[in-house]
């Protein structure tokens, strides 16, 4: 997220000379990008004047907006007309490596087998359950394509099956703003109770009596802060106010342990965070602290006998593992169960009844560590290439002696296995089919170190056709992301496809800021280290093209929300490095965004970028945001996505920024801003749009360097 602004001498003198026509936008032009109009607004902050010229932006409500923004699709299309018969191309393709009528490994829960199945032609998930096999008769619980019709976006919050499986509560969210209406059906009858409950946030959770549901509710800036308890038959209206969570760096969530016997009230900020728990039998209880919330001390809670086991990095950067009993769970009864080390970063648990399994990062590799909890003794489980991504998968049956999970590669189509924890034997459940004739020993995946200015070396995830040559005449896809600890794993994606067997190289750079080498990895790309990100970024970009991995004229560099920070950064400071950027959804008004605590996620996010309300992070955040760094130059090919929708990065940013760079650059590359007009944070909700939107992208790219079939 975020938004701010420049020099407004030059800008005002550009206007004065007639160069901007004023309004832009109230006509179709075709021929011409819009052009927005200058409205400056002036405020200080330490003495520094800040003008924005297109804080007009902000007000969705103005008519002038919408038709700025629903002029700039159209000289989007207009620019990319020539390369609709590509789009198609690039669509079918994307398209014909999907079994498009497929379905998910059911997974078990008590006596039935829930899974959900996509149909040919249809948007959304349907999904479904049998009782007591897998050959008995289909049970439809959700068919979202029904509740789509009539609506161009549909988004399934909650979806959580009652104790019994005799009712199901579903929420649902028509505009991408990520607002719920949650209903409960009894899927006996298939009918709808009564009870309707409106604006909620993503989760809810039932108490073991099969008739109270928790929900949470968000505050004005959209941050979920209240949990509710609901009683079936009984009008939101009347529900108990269970918790309210005031400060505005922290979220609320409600969640429920595996062993089905506590439900868990989860408070959380970037750094820091607290538990309550309530004994689920007793739904109308009161939940109990485990820990108040200390700074920059975070813990997770899981349940085991009488026992919690909590995962913590409380004096353990990298997190370690402790257990204390449930009638007394204070820290003052913490006792070690796996000791830190600095080299593992453990980064979940999965626990059983008697067995537990430890996610982990080892030289930004994952991991599965598994023990016996009756003695602790342990193994690991073994995967066959050097590059690879594994996760959990659904694992709710807390008696269950195998450990099903997600092993992926940028070569492997997502595997699902069944791993049997006492035997050490792995069953391959599902591989993702990919159509199309795709032959993964076609294909060739490496890592590969950057040198980072400082020194630091630096990760990049690499796949290409096998035969590739290292003749520098290649194009290269590089893509980042490097904030809030999230790792870019390398991972398969079947849309790659069409950009590998057109001879590209498609590369990660796991730059810091992100989780790919533990905290400190983390730690070394936010607050006052956030420009490690971006040179980390170009450091990879410069390696590339220094091992003549590809060529310099066919350089094309994406990513997205914080990745695209990174991307309006990297844009600003070396843009005569990349041929072309993308830049989906991207927080690039800093500054802006970040002073106004009624945006959703500023506060949250003071323990991300900094509070730029303190004079030393408002310096050096004004110094790398990109929308206040624009300057007069050259700039790539540059193709900037948003949502209107977008609670996260407000659709203000992207347009602003758009706005600013035609402005003020002085090359004679393309420029286009789209907005989807229906849609939030994560684009079109449906496949089938989905897939379109990857299409427009990447022939915008390939078009930009000279690939255009």
């Amino acid at each position: 997220m975020s938004r701010q602004s420049g020099p407004f001498s030059l800008m005002l003198s550009v206007f004065l000379l007639g160069i901007l026509i004023i309004p832009s936008c109230a006509k179709k032009q075709l021929d011409a990008p819009p052009v927005a109009e200058i409205e400056p607004r002036v405020d200080s902050m330490f003495g520094d004047v800040r003008t924005d010229n297109y804080y007009w932006m902000r007000d969705r409500e103005n008519p002038k907006v919408i038709d700025y923004l629903k002029a700039e699709n159209n000289y989007s299309d207009a620019v990319m007309a020539h390369t609709e018969e590509f789009q198609s191309k690039l669509y079918d393709e994307l398209l014909g490596r999907i079994k498009e009528t497929d379905l998910s490994v059911p997974y078990q829960l008590d006596n039935y087998f829930y899974y959900y199945r996509n149909e040919e032609g249809k948007q959304y998930r349907i999904y479904c359950r049998k009782n007591g096999s897998l050959d008995a008769d289909e049970e439809i619980t959700l068919d979202l394509n029904q509740l789509a019709e009539g609506h161009d976006y549909l988004s399934l919050g909650a979806y959580e099956v009652s104790p019994d499986h005799n009712l199901l509560a579903y929420s649902l969210d028509y505009t991408g703003r990520e607002k719920y209406t949650m209903v409960v059906k009894d899927l006996t009858s298939g009918e709808l109770l009564k009870d309707q409950i409106k604006e909620t946030s993503y989760g809810a959770q039932w108490g073991n009596d099969n008739k109270t549901l928790f929900y949470t509710t968000m505050d004005e800036s959209l941050r979920p802060d209240k949990l509710h308890r609901h009683v079936l038959g009984n009008d939101q209206a009347d529900d108990e106010l269970v918790y309210q969570e005031n400060d505005g760096r922290f979220f609320l969530g409600i969640d429920k342990t595996k062993s089905k016997k506590y439900l868990l009230l989860k408070l959380g900020s970037a750094v820091t965070s607290e538990v309550h728990y309530l004994d689920a039998d007793n739904p109308g209880g009161k939940f109990r602290l485990i820990h108040p919330r200390q700074q920059n001390m975070e813990y997770y809670v899981y349940h085991h006998n009488d026992r919690f086991i909590i995962r913590t990095n409380d004096n353990a950067r990298n997190f370690k593992l402790v257990y204390t009993p449930v009638n007394n769970p204070s820290s003052y009864n913490w006792k070690e169960l796996i000791p830190y080390e600095d080299e593992n970063k453990l980064t979940g648990v999965d626990i059983f009844k008697n067995h537990m399994a430890v996610y982990q990062r080892t030289n930004g590799m994952r991991q599965i560590h598994l023990f016996n909890l009756a003695d602790m003794s342990d193994h690991y489980i073994d995967f066959p290439e050097p590059v690879y991504a594994v996760y959990g998968a659904e694992n709710p049956d807390f008696n269950s002696t195998k450990l099903r999970f997600t092993y992926t590669s940028m070569i492997t189509p997502k595997s699902i296995y069944d791993y049997d924890i006492i035997d050490r034997t792995r069953e391959l459940k599902k591989q993702t089919e990919v159509l199309g004739g795709y032959d993964p020993s076609a294909y060739d995946s490496e890592r590969i170190w950057a040198t980072a200015p400082d020194g630091v070396k630096v990760p990049i995830a690499l796949v290409y056709k096998k035969g590739f040559k290292k003749d520098g005449t290649n194009p290269i896809w590089l893509y980042g992301y490097g904030s809030y600890g999230y790792a870019m794993d390398p991972y398969f994606s079947s849309n790659r496809v069409s950009l590998i067997d057109r001879g590209f190289v498609y590369a990660i750079a796991q730059v810091r800021g992100g989780g790919e080498m533990g905290r400190q990895w983390y730690e070394d790309g936010k607050y006052l280290k956030k420009k490690n990100t971006f040179t980390d970024f170009i450091a990879c970009a410069e390696h590339l093209l220094k091992e003549e991995y590809g060529s310099s004229d066919k350089l094309v560099a994406s990513g997205g929300s914080a990745g695209g920070l990174l991307m309006g950064a990297v844009a600003n400071m070396r843009p005569d490095l990349f041929t072309v950027i993308e830049a989906d959804v991207p927080f690039v008004d800093v500054i802006n965004t970040m002073l106004d605590e009624t945006i959703p996620l500023t506060v949250v996010e003071y323990e991300e970028w900094g509070n730029p309300n303190e004079e030393e992070y408002y310096r050096y955040m004004k110094s790398y945001s990109p929308y206040d760094n624009v300057e007069p130059k050259d700039y790539p090919h540059l193709l900037v996505l948003a949502g209107l929708n977008d609670p996260r990065v407000q659709y203000w940013e992207p347009a602003k920024w758009t706005a600013k760079l035609r402005a003020l650059k002085t090359d004679h590359n393309r420029l286009l801003l789209k907005t989807n007009m229906g849609a939030g944070h994560g684009g079109s909700s449906g496949r089938y749009d989905y897939l379109k939107e990857i299409a427009f992208e990447y022939a915008f790219a390939l078009d930009a360097i000279g690939i255009n079939k």
